[in-house]
């Protein structure tokens, strides 16, 4: 059995260990729903500006997290997430983008990348699949928000392909992680999601994914639909690690918008890194 990746560095995060221990120059992990301010539904950690919550609790509960990490929100990268395959690249110039209002974040994007050190990418999560990519060489970092509906855009072979076609990365040097969240024990879906599950994968049935457990209903690992559209882009299985956390079983660590039926707060995924450090390779 593997060992989970994600390892709880401090109550308020979970550091994605087998990067950071390989590179530790990477600032790379998930947040928690641990020790922040945020009262009721969104207790206490919540970082979504969009959910409903007190906009100065959740900047409070991102201030803590910038402190923790050593980035400062005016180097965070938000954006507007819409369940599609846009890619965005993104700069030191677009520091600061959504952090304190979310209708300032990138405009309707789900994946961002970046060349540029003293950037820290962000997106937001209660149960859809964070997506982490790395090129060792090229020093390029992304992220992907991947719910149901851009796991079957394949917003992962978006990345991967605009990475080898517009930066001309070699797919054998692109690192893969795909983080906590719902997992198949919790997400059960109907024939609408089954069949788009089932024209997004190329070589692999539904049966490598989900089962029927009643009449037009379905357990998903969303997770693994993730991990087998990667290898289909020509990432290397050895280049990809996956969490076993599910965001709905684990309620002392996470938001789940399923478990907690919609009024919920949200968890981030990050990765960056500072000026000044160099990756070896």
């Amino acid at each position: 059995m593997k060992t989970e990746p994600f390892i709880e560095k401090l109550e308020e995060y979970l550091q994605l260990q087998q990067w950071t221990d390989k590179w530790p120059e990477l600032t790379v992990g998930f947040s928690t729903r641990k020790n922040g301010v945020s009262q009721n539904g969104y207790q206490s950690l919540n970082v979504g500006l969009h959910v409903g919550d007190d906009s100065c609790a959740v900047i409070e509960n991102r201030k803590k997290i910038a402190d923790i990490l050593n980035f400062p929100l005016e180097s965070w990268v938000c954006k507007d997430q819409v369940h599609d395959k846009k890619i965005v690249k993104v700069s030191k110039g677009n520091g600061g983008a959504g952090t304190v209002s979310y209708k300032d974040g990138i405009k309707g994007t789900d994946g961002i990348y970046t060349s540029d050190k003293d950037v820290l990418l962000t997106s937001c999560y209660a149960d859809c699949v964070p997506l982490y990519f790395f090129s060792q060489k090229s020093g390029l970092i992304g992220l992907a928000h991947a719910g149901w509906k851009g796991t079957v855009k394949n917003i992962a072979n978006e990345m991967i392909q605009t990475w080898v076609q517009k930066e001309k990365v070699d797919v054998n040097d692109i690192f893969v992680a795909i983080g906590p969240s719902i997992g198949s024990c919790c997400y059960v879906v109907d024939d609408y999601v089954k069949d788009h599950v089932t024209d997004a994968l190329l070589s692999h049935s539904f049966a490598a994914v989900g089962e029927e457990i009643a009449m037009g209903q379905y357990t998903l690992h969303l997770k693994e639909v993730n991990h087998l559209l990667v290898l289909e882009a020509g990432v290397k299985e050895e280049n990809i690690i996956v969490s076993s956390y599910c965001t709905s079983c684990e309620e002392d660590l996470f938001f789940s918008h399923r478990r907690d039926q919609g009024k919920t707060g949200r968890m981030m995924s990050f990765i960056g890194w500072k000026e000044g450090q160099r990756f070896e390779y």
